[in-house]
Formats: structure tokens, C-alpha cells, sequence
């Protein structure tokens, strides 16, 4: 049998086969060259991305254990415990020009509620005249324009509660996007920065793709 040709390939009575998107076998010699050009460069990326991925979630581990360890030895030295009530934390370089944040972050979904606010809204919208409150019929178009992955913005939906209207159905409206906010849990997230000097601004160590 002849050295593998292709990471991929699979020998069938001495025929070297790829299998395509629908299970087939097709021939190695009859896939185009392109096609095996892009075909091992997606599997040498798919396998590099998989133990980056590996490595970033045994950091975060690591990273949350070491911060742990040590509230826990200084809740031992003092009798105390250091951050938020929430957990929420920053631990600063001697020199000012690096720190480590831990924070945890409520997650929310919103419930049906939200459709009688939006009713209640739109009345008040209705008979205001065109001219008034023209800021906010902008916020409100903004806040229920929903985004790529089809949510609410959550930050839009607060800034709405912050606006005074003491229009009865207004202030219905206000108390219906409060029963809808739910949190349903939280998460927890460690973030990195440093500065080149102590009365520098903060840069944060990207470890995501989007932001390297």
C-alpha cells in the first residue's frame, strides 16, 4: 500500500477515497486539485483552532484557580473575604501597569410582558403628536430593532426604563419591561490589561479572535 495521500483518505482494496458531504466515496483522483488545496488547509486550521481552544480553556482554568487561591489565603489572613458581593474583583500589579479583573455578569431573557409594553408603547407613539418626542420614538425604534442573532438589545430596554413620561400608559409600559427582565443565571468572566505607564490608559489583552 502507498503512503496516505491525503489526511483524509480512505483505501479501499488499494483505491484511495474521499468521502464528500453526502457520505459518498468518491474517487482521489477524481476530486480537483483546488478542492484538496482547500480541503487540507481547512483541516491544518480546524486542527490548529481546536488546541489554541484547548490551551485558552485550560488558562481560564488555571487563571480562576489561582485568583481563588488566593482570596482564599487572604480571607484566611485577615478573616475576610476581598471583592464584591458578586465575586467581582481586581487584583494590580505593584507597578500600576497591569491588572486582572474578575466579574461576573447577570444573563437575562425577556418575557412575554414585553409584547404589552411594546402595545402600550405604540399608543403612546400614536397620539403623540409627530413633533414631540421625537428622540424618543428614535430609541424606540432602535430598542425593538432586533440584532443579527434576532435579540432585544437589553442595554436599549434600560435605557428606556431611565426616560420620565408621566403618561399613564407610558409608566404601564415602564413596569411591563421590568416583569419581563429575568435573570436566569450568571457568568463569570476574567479579563486582562496592562498600560506602558501608571498614568496610562488600560488596553486589554485580547484573547478572542474578534479583537486580536
Amino acid at each position: 500500500m502507498s503512503d496516505k495521500p491525503h489526511p483524509a483518505a480512505i483505501d479501499v482494496a488499494g483505491i484511495w477515497y474521499l468521502r464528500d458531504a453526502k457520505g459518498s466515496l468518491v474517487p482521489l483522483t477524481a476530486v480537483k486539485p483546488v478542492d484538496l488545496l482547500i480541503d487540507e488547509l481547512v483541516r491544518l486550521e480546524l486542527t490548529e483552532a481546536r488546541e489554541i481552544s484547548a490551551d485558552l480553556a485550560s488558562f481560564k482554568q488555571r487563571s480562576f484557580s489561582r485568583v481563588g487561591e488566593l482570596q482564599a489565603l487572604l480571607a484566611q489572613e485577615y478573616g475576610a473575604t476581598i471583592g464584591g458581593a458578586k465575586g467581582n474583583i481586581t487584583l494590580p500589579a505593584f507597578d500600576g501597569c497591569g491588572k486582572v479583573q474578575v466579574a461576573s455578569a447577570d444573563l437575562r431573557e425577556l418575557g412575554p410582558e414585553l409584547q404589552v409594553a411594546k402595545q402600550l408603547i405604540d399608543e403612546c407613539l400614536l397620539e403623540w403628536s409627530a413633533e414631540s418626542h421625537e428622540a424618543i420614538r428614535a430609541l424606540v425604534n432602535r430598542v425593538f430593532s432586533v440584532d443579527k442573532e434576532g435579540q432585544i438589545s437589553h442595554a436599549g430596554l434600560f435605557m428606556l426604563l431611565r426616560v420620565e413620561i408621566h403618561d399613564e400608559r407610558w409608566q404601564r409600559a415602564m413596569d411591563a419591561i421590568r416583569d419581563s427582565i429575568r435573570v436566569i443565571g450568571s457568568r463569570t468572566y476574567i479579563r486582562f490589561y496592562d498600560r506602558n505607564a501608571p498614568d496610562a490608559g488600560w488596553v486589554a489583552i485580547p484573547l478572542d479572535l474578534a479583537s486580536a
